[in-house]
């Protein structure tokens, strides 16, 4: 997976949704226990966690978009087109971390930025 720094350019997209999220334990396996080790991995259990099973740790907040298992299936390429700091993918893999998550709505489809709050 590509990580793309932010190079401050700016967009005319339109932001859809924000939220922040705690990265917990629980956030860092998948339903059949297996270690998640891509940032856009654990993005995508925590969502599953928080709207399809009902978990959530104190930080976590709600969002609509990812209330939607298909939406979840494209965390892998909205990460890809959007961007994640370097430091904050390195965060998510190892969890106890809380994230800020801007979802955008753009002419070549919906991305996402991460940040380590």
């Amino acid at each position: 997976m590509t990580i793309v720094l932010s190079t401050g350019v700016a967009r005319a997209d339109r932001l859809v949704e924000e939220y922040n999220a705690y990265i917990g334990e629980e956030d860092l396996y998948n339903s059949n226990g297996e270690r998640l080790s891509e940032p856009w991995q654990i993005i995508r259990q925590d969502r599953a966690n928080y709207h399809r099973f009902g978990t959530s740790q104190p930080g976590d907040e709600g969002d609509s978009f990812f209330g939607s298992a298909e939406n979840r299936e494209k965390a892998e390429r909205m990460i890809e087109y959007g961007t994640i700091e370097t430091r904050a993918a390195r965060a998510l893999v190892r969890g106890d971390v809380l994230i800020n998550v801007q979802i955008f709505r753009g002419a070549d489809g919906d991305y996402i930025n991460v940040t380590v709050d």
